[in-house]
């Protein structure tokens, strides 16, 4: 007869019982000690409202190291969704990463289909975007290493917050100043980008065999829409001086063509712009497993690294 074996749980119990004076104790990891104190460590302002238009209130949430030994660098996260859905709310997972890192977030939302249509959304990306350079002293952000990130339509809004030229004019939306006085608008540069999966060229899901359905509700019947379109694609901004940047992408993406990021790739390599593609080979639009996603993590890290970013967080 096959000998019976206790259950995993059972047997560890069992174990640790036997092994001392009969008092049960464990060994936290490094990874469940930092998130059993990371309340102690960070505090989070939510809900704080960066934009009006439309009669909506764009908002974001703000997570901010405890006791901060300096300023701090900052990750600007965007969500997904396609302009037409998804929420901040849905990304705080993501975060946590760059919490262990002791990085200030600001986890943005902004104005979906519903509220208005294309360029709105690319409009309060900048806007949130003025607001941290705004805010960096009540925050102690450190204006000088703001990375944007986000995923799909968050990656692309991440690429236009990064690439956009003052001349877009998109940025107007946003100005501030006296009723009477010259409006104001910050200049702030992006230290890096960090793309994951973003549309590159809106043009070309917007008509012909890439066509996607959340960009035609994005763009709707807007008469110019094809202008819009060639007005909020990164590709258009390619230049010397833009900011480092790192894609990532599957290459079997059904949402976002994996070709948006090996275009972007070489303009930028073209450009002379320090740039990275990391490719998940397989891989859809998201929902990566754990081998790709340390895998992801780790060339993160190293980008970072290479750009002078990868410390200076306050929280160990």
């Amino acid at each position: 007869m096959p000998q019976k074996k206790w259950p995993v749980t059972f047997a560890f119990v069992v174990m640790i019982l036997v092994s001392g004076s009969g008092v049960v104790s464990a060994q936290l990891s490094e990874t469940t000690s930092f998130l059993a104190n990371v309340s102690n460590q960070y505090r989070v302002v939510p809900n704080v409202v960066y934009h009006v238009a439309n009669n909506y209130e764009n908002k974001l949430d703000l997570y901010l190291p405890a006791d901060p030994s300096g300023p701090t660098p900052v990750l600007m996260m965007i969500h997904g969704g396609g302009w037409v859905q998804g929420t901040k709310e849905s990304q705080v997972l993501r975060l946590l990463p760059y919490l262990e890192k002791g990085w200030a977030v600001v986890n943005v939302t902004y104005r979906l289909v519903q509220v208005s249509r294309a360029p709105a959304a690319v409009e309060d990306c900048l806007c949130a975007l003025q607001w941290i350079a705004r805010n960096a002293e009540r925050y102690n952000f450190d204006i000088a290493r703001i990375v944007t990130s986000g995923n799909s339509a968050g990656g692309h809004l991440a690429l236009t917050s990064g690439m956009l030229p003052p001349s877009t004019g998109l940025g107007r939306e946003c100005t501030a100043g006296s009723f009477s006085g010259p409006p104001t608008i910050p200049s702030v540069e992006v230290a890096a980008i960090i793309n994951w999966y973003g549309i590159t060229d809106v043009n070309d899901v917007l008509e012909g065999p890439n066509t996607k359905g959340y960009v035609v509700q994005w763009l709707g019947s807007l008469s110019n829409r094809e202008e819009i379109a060639e007005l909020v694609s990164p590709l258009n901004y390619v230049r010397k001086e833009l900011p480092p940047t790192l894609t990532i992408h599957g290459d079997a993406d059904p949402v976002v063509p994996y070709e948006h990021a090996v275009r972007l790739h070489a303009a930028l390599e073209d450009a002379g712009v320090p740039n990275e593609l990391h490719t998940v080979p397989g891989g859809g639009h998201g929902g990566f497993n754990r081998t790709e996603t340390v895998k992801i993590y780790e060339t993160i890290q190293q980008f970072l690294d290479r750009h002078d970013l990868g410390e200076g967080g306050s929280t160990p």
